[in-house]
């Protein structure tokens, strides 16, 4: 019997970064002895915004949802006996992309590496992140040059290199619909095509259009997904085809990596979870024709908080079944000339080609951000409320609720906490960093980056130059801020009421009759301090909140517990909600109740929703905060009624 050729299995990946680069490379090493066939790096918040691990805005967050990478200390520490040269490293940052591709590249050249062979991928997509997920530093405009700068540097100097990989993953999480999924990353694709197509000679462009590769979600509609993903290979041939003439079919290959969806793992019964992630990676794996190129799987307990190495290995050992112990690489396409599926895909690429005309009468990605936004935020209640519903079946969640205690619950609570010392000690050594360096070197090194910034110069150059001098990851982006001034986002949610006030009635006579007994409407502001750019949560409830007739404020990311406690003053609040989920709740809110003890505002209520903890709760409440909401309060009606009693001035309310 011959034997069968088999296709080659997609890079195994796990998305890994925590609490310090000496902890990381250590999980990095043992993953690669698990048979991990890639790196995927994920940086904590101040590395991915632009800030070092002592700045006010990086409290709280130093360490917890990645790694902390301050200057080419902690790079060199992080790949410490990872041979660069030999390794697929997907980097999954954004405003910072060209900055720690310059930090990696360094690295590489102090291992002595050929830079000309290094593989993998920066995601490098600023567009979603002014739709999705928060981590942009400045403007759209001058954030899609630095996106052009770094192709253009890769191009020449590290050709097997992603420069860029357009990311729909974040476009879903916040609610995108396959249609605005395929849509919206195809409009980002084409402006930085766009962008590029003048910055290289005409033969040269289509191999350049080959190093564009996509980041994607996988959701539970597994067949829909799989759908989608054919879609996006036959629509990235059409554009590269008809609209820039790529004639080699190679450098049209729809080249994408995926995460499977976040989104809908559940903090009730997250066991359930692993068949979620199981179900979630088949709809990018099964079809030949639309499988994905590298694979990364959440860990069963990411609704709950950052996962163990156990929990990570189950994950990855999930791939390792369906690439090497099923069939599955033997067979040619499964789902060609399937009349379902062909229908599918077809409906599907329908409706993104007529968002993709919409979008193009915008004047492309950059110019309908403000209606981007708006759409996910609405298509984002629409999901919520057929949950809330019941229309939409979430076992465990809104059906079946009833169960035996997870097993896998017990003991450590079935996640991983960061040491609260790791940040310190991380302060401690950027300052010894700091000391340590030829400063006059970082000063000429600095001087040429702004330059380079000012002037439209490429930045690659000067930042590989400025990593080498010893510079951090805030005084990079510090020179790009002064150059292109700070940011920010719009936030998709209307002051005005939207048309989805059905089933709300009783709500609003609440919010009337309680407004009558303050004397003025209902003020409710909503607060996201720190870095967390995971604004989905605080949007739906500022969307539900106006619906419901109360007077909102709602700014966006990034604010300090300072300018929060200032908006509740300046607005005369009479309810605070903050939204936190990057796990830094503790301190944050430790300072913003401090803060309005201060400033004599003790007496209103805070409520306070996010990835948090049963202990952690506890801690909240004990520090005077009214109300916690976790994944599990998904009912966000439940919600508007608590914050109308926590107004209410009557003693009832109060007893």
């Amino acid at each position: 019997m011959s034997q069968v050729q088999k296709d080659r299995p997609w890079l195994i990946r796990t998305y890994a970064g925590h609490s310090t680069a000496k902890a990381s490379n250590a999980l990095y090493r043992a993953n690669l002895k698990k048979g991990q066939t890639g790196l995927s790096v994920a940086f904590d918040l101040p590395t991915q915004t632009g800030y070092d691990s002592d700045h006010v805005l990086a409290r709280g967050e130093v360490g917890k949802v990645g790694v902390p990478v301050c200057h080419l200390g902690d790079m060199r520490t992080l790949f410490d006996d990872i041979p660069l040269e030999q390794m697929n490293t997907s980097m999954t940052i954004n405003a910072t992309a060209p900055w720690l591709l310059s930090l990696y590249i360094a690295v590489a050249e102090e291992q002595g590496a050929d830079v000309t062979k290094l593989q993998g991928t920066v995601q490098n997509d600023l567009i979603k992140e002014y739709l999705s997920r928060g981590t942009y530093v400045c403007p759209p405009k001058p954030s899609l040059k630095m996106i052009g700068d770094v192709a253009e540097y890769c191009y020449t100097n590290v050709p097997k290199w992603n420069p860029m990989n357009v990311c729909s993953y974040h476009l879903q999480e916040a609610g995108a619909t396959p249609e605005q999924e395929l849509s919206f990353a195809l409009a980002t694709a084409i402006a930085v095509l766009d962008e590029l197509k003048p910055r290289v000679p005409a033969e040269d462009f289509p191999a350049l259009c080959g190093r564009i590769s996509f980041f994607v979600n996988a959701g539970i509609r597994f067949v829909t997904e799989m759908c989608k993903m054919r879609a996006f290979v036959e629509l990235w041939d059409e554009i590269l085809q008809e609209r820039y003439g790529v004639e080699n079919p190679k450098f049209r290959r729809f080249r994408y990596g995926v995460q499977v969806n976040s989104l809908g793992l559940t903090e009730q019964q997250p066991e359930n979870n692993v068949y979620r992630i199981l179900i979630e990676m088949l709809a990018v794996t099964l079809s030949k024709n639309a499988r994905a190129r590298a694979v990364q799987l959440p860990a069963w307990n990411e609704a709950l908080g950052l996962p163990r190495p156990w929990d990570q290995q189950w994950s990855m050992r999930m791939q390792q079944i369906m690439a090497y112990e099923t069939d599955l690489l033997e067979y040619d396409d499964l789902f060609d000339g399937n009349p379902a599926v062909d229908r599918k895909v077809a409906e599907l690429k329908e409706g993104a080609r007529h968002e993709l005309a919409n979008l193009e009468s915008m004047n492309g990605a950059i110019g309908a951000i403000d209606y981007m936004k708006g759409r996910l935020v609405e298509s984002n209640a629409d999901r919520l409320n057929r949950i809330e519903a019941g229309e939409v079946v979430v076992v465990g969640v809104n059906k079946w609720q009833q169960g035996e205690v997870s097993p896998l619950m017990t003991g450590d609570g079935g996640i991983m906490v960061v040491d609260p010392a790791v940040e310190q000690e991380q302060v401690s050594r950027l300052n010894e960093w700091r000391a340590s360096r030829d400063s006059a070197a970082v000063e000429a090194a600095l001087a040429e980056l702004r330059e380079a910034a000012a002037t439209g110069a490429n930045v690659m150059p000067a930042s590989i130059k400025a990593a080498r001098a010893g510079v951090t990851t805030g005084e990079w982006a510090a020179q790009m801020r002064q150059v292109h001034g700070e940011y920010r986002g719009p936030t998709g949610v209307s002051g005005s009421q939207s048309n989805k006030t059905e089933g709300l009635e009783d709500l609003r006579n609440a919010v009337d009759m309680v407004s009558d007994k303050l004397g003025r409407r209902l003020k409710f502001v909503i607060g996201k301090p720190g870095l967390d750019g995971h604004s989905n949560g605080a949007e739906q409830i500022a969307f539900r909140a106006r619906d419901c007739g109360m007077d909102i404020t709602y700014e966006g990311i990034r604010l300090t517990p300072e300018e929060i406690v200032s908006r509740t003053q300046e607005e005369e609040a009479h309810v605070v909600g903050l939204s936190i989920l990057s796990g830094s709740h503790i301190p944050l809110v430790e300072e913003l109740v401090q803060r309005m003890q201060d400033a004599g505002l003790s007496e209103t209520p805070v409520i306070v929703g996010g990835i948090i903890p049963d202990e952690d709760a506890e801690r909240l409440l004990a520090m005077g905060v009214a109300r916690v909401y976790t994944p599990k309060d998904f009912e966000l009606n439940t919600i508007m009624h608590d914050i109308i009693v926590l107004a209410d001035p009557t003693p009832v309310a109060a007893e």
